[in-house]
């Protein structure tokens, strides 16, 4: 077996300070969101997703691998979101075996509502604290990351 190779100083360090920054960002997000539109970090990325898909609708199995979420994970958050009258579901046209999850117009609304705000937010905390320089290098990076581990591109 080979030995492993250790991370150089560098390396250690941009690796400590993505692990550091995602949940602290992912945790200040989710709580202007909920204070400001009443849906979490996830059901807002959830809503944008169907926002931007045909119809309105996607099928859960592709949602959930959009958003690397488990299925049992994108189920229970889809429930929460029927339960606000934000999406619904329905069966496949063409598949009866297939779920598609589907944003309504109270879910459109929202969405709308709570997007200048969760702009505001992004900009704040990531995109005005970096510059141009550095938000390429991020943008090129992690999706190289999310292309090699088989995560499709938005």
């Amino acid at each position: 077996m080979d030995a492993p190779r250790w991370l150089e100083q560098d390396e250690r360090r941009a690796w400590l300070a993505f692990a550091a920054a995602g949940p602290l960002l992912d945790r200040r997000l989710d709580q202007q969101l909920r204070r400001d539109a009443g849906v979490s970090h996830l059901q807002y990325l959830i809503l944008a997703r169907l926002s931007a898909a045909p119809d309105g609708a996607l099928r859960m199995t592709e949602l959930a691998d959009s958003l690397a979420n488990t299925k049992s994970g994108l189920t229970y958050q889809i429930e929460q979101l029927e339960k606000a009258g934000l999406v619904c579901r329905r069966t496949c046209a063409h598949d009866t075996r297939g779920v598609l999850a589907v944003l309504t117009d109270a879910g459109r609304s929202r969405l709308e509502e709570a997007a200048p705000g969760h702009v505001a937010a992004v900009r704040e905390l990531f995109v005005d604290v970096l510059t141009p320089a550095q938000l390429a290098a991020i943008a090129d990076g992690l999706s190289e990351i999310t292309r090699r581990l088989g995560v499709p591109p938005q």
